[in-house]
């Protein structure tokens, strides 16, 4: 078998895995139903046809499935469907899986758990791990978890928790190996021998010297690759990418990127290391981020389970929605002030959404721009005016010619000039608005400490609904009749 293939088949299996697992529920559902139509007690047939069979062969799927892959299967799964599922995994595997799922489907398994079992899943995971999960359990279960942890590590904890959520102090982990600079990599060697396993995404190993103060990394590539007589500080890296626990996310992400680092210390103020953060909790956060960024972009408040209560849903919904509702109200009296010049010329009804669709798209199109350049600290207060001049002269471009095809196309119509170089001077204008409000719709939220995607989208369309219709109806009017 090729590469290629043995690649195509890996990709395909969890699919496949999840396929047959919603498959087994399907068939515990139809005897489900047959239950229901039996004579029979219940308990009988249910003991004899689901738990003995389609239970059986599902938590056994289940069993062999990866914590990802089961989290997956939960959030695509109706709430009766994924308790059931849910009940069916083994109690030591709880902890991981709830690390894996999204939050808001941790918030509906965590609600049908009792006190006993969410001690039970925190208690099998690291302490940087616990730290993920703590802010969704509640405060009892977190305080007698604390408890029972070592001094050391229920001082880690409390370290965890106290770093803001977007920091690199919520993102690292503890789980690092420390070497001396004045040993031999023989006797490094020897140490890692001893260890039962490495920490994941272990690409170099941190040096340090009496005091725990970070001298350099030792790659693995290098510890392996030299003379084991070598002495660490000769070969260990000194020029080496850190970072505080109190730096921002986001900066560390993108130094992740640009790197192309797989591991990187977080050290504290004295230069001392505390631990460090890995490339599997940046991507995770890039993907959160970046989920949040889509939500928010459509005018939600906050990640929203598939199948969540309707009143829920709902409350995750009805913000934007009423802030769309009022600038809908605005856009119809902006039309209604026009209604003569409406009645005068009948075409304008059929030619004015264009101008205020085009120009709600292209104001997308900028926000999406800025918020993807502000993720990735991008903008400055050096650059942003020359940003904003050069999308000021892109929609003037885009004006002009797309401007003068909507002018003829209103012409070849309509048989009117004037109609025609109204449509392409609304066009110009509008297209203007729709940049001007693209860049500065993300930045004022930006600068205000909110976060620049939240319903900027609903904001931009509902500038450029109401400032189309304006611009186009005002120039109808001034130049038409």
């Amino acid at each position: 078998m090729s590469e290629v293939e043995e690649t195509r088949r890996a990709a395909e299996a969890p699919q496949s895995d999840l396929q047959e697992v919603i498959d087994l529920l399907h068939k515990h559902e139809l005897v489900e139903n047959v239950v229901h139509r039996q004579e029979m007690p219940r308990h009988e047939l249910v003991e004899s046809l689901v738990h003995k069979q389609h239970l059986a062969e599902l938590q056994k799927k289940l069993d062999a499935m990866h914590p990802a892959d089961v989290a997956r299967l939960l959030e695509v799964l109706p709430l009766e469907q994924r308790l059931l599922v849910w009940d069916l995994v083994k109690a030591e595997r709880d902890g991981e899986i709830l690390l894996e799922v999204s939050d808001a489907v941790r918030e509906s398994l965590i609600q049908n758990m009792d006190e006993a079992e969410l001690r039970a899943a925190a208690q099998t995971l690291d302490t940087d791990e616990l730290a993920d999960l703590a802010p969704d359990l509640p405060p009892r279960v977190i305080e007698e978890v604390m408890l029972s942890l070592p001094a050391e590590e229920r001082a880690r904890l409390q370290s965890a928790l106290s770093y803001p959520e977007d920091s690199v102090g919520a993102l690292m982990d503890f789980d690092i190996i420390t070497v001396r600079e004045d040993v031999t990599l023989e006797v490094v060697l020897r140490y890692l021998r001893r260890l039962d396993e490495f920490p994941d995404q272990t690409d170099k190993l941190f040096v340090v010297d009496r005091t725990g103060t970070l001298k350099g990394v030792l790659p693995i590539k290098r510890l392996l690759l030299h003379d084991p007589a070598t002495v660490v500080r000769d070969v260990m890296e000194q020029d080496i990418v850190t970072f505080h626990p109190e730096d921002k996310a986001r900066d560390a992400a993108n130094a992740f990127e640009r790197y192309d680092l797989v591991s990187a210390p977080v050290v504290s103020a004295d230069h001392k290391i505390v631990g460090r953060i890995t490339v599997d909790a940046v991507v995770d956060y890039i993907r959160e981020k970046s989920e949040a960024e889509v939500l928010g972009l459509g005018g939600l408040e906050e990640e929203e389970d598939l199948f969540a209560p309707v009143i829920k849903s709902v409350k995750n919904r009805w913000a934007w929605l009423a802030i769309n509702l009022v600038t809908a109200f605005i856009a119809s009296r902006v039309i209604g002030i026009f209604e003569g010049t409406i009645a005068q010329l009948t075409a304008l009804a059929a030619l004015m959404p264009i101008v205020a669709g085009i120009g709600g798209n292209s104001g997308n199109q900028t926000i999406t721009m800025i918020v993807r350049a502000l993720a990735l600290g991008q903008i400055t207060r050096e650059n942003a005016k020359k940003l904003f001049l050069k999308e000021i002269a892109v929609a003037v471009v885009n004006g002009v010619v797309w401007g003068a095809v909507v002018g003829l196309f209103a012409f070849a119509i309509y048989q009117s000039v004037p109609l025609g170089l109204v449509m392409m001077a609304a066009m110009i204008l509008n297209l203007l608005l729709a940049a001007v409000m693209g860049v500065t719709i993300p930045l004022v939220r930006y600068r205000l400490g909110a976060d620049p995607a939240a319903g900027s989208s609903v904001m931009i369309t509902a500038i450029t609904d109401s400032g189309g219709f304006f611009i186009f109806l005002g120039l109808a009017t001034l130049f038409l009749t």
